[in-house]
């Protein structure tokens, strides 16, 4: 495992989807896709533990990138803010 989490934003044409790349294999089970936080409540230890962020509204985990779409009131840094110390949190 690194030392150091990276995490990349990469917006989209949908103001409310981001794609965050990061230095992590998050999926090795395969890619993972969450269309809303009932079916994240019962997702991977990862998914479960990201549906904890207020404002998460799917998410999809393919590879090393997550796919998020936040509810629209919710600011994109702080949600990344948050997201970024979950993995750092939930991986070191």
């Amino acid at each position: 495992m690194s030392e150091y989490i990276s995490v990349n934003p990469e917006y989209t044409d949908d103001p409310n989807v981001v794609n965050l790349a990061t230095n992590l294999d998050l999926a090795p089970q395969g890619d993972e896709h969450y269309p809303d936080r009932e079916s994240g409540d019962e997702g991977s230890p990862l998914a479960q533990f990201l549906f904890g962020i207020e404002g998460m509204e799917a998410l999809e985990i393919r590879g090393g990138t997550l796919i998020v779409r936040r509810a629209p009131e919710i600011e994109w840094h702080a949600l990344i803010d948050e997201i970024t110390n979950a993995l750092r949190e939930f991986f070191l």
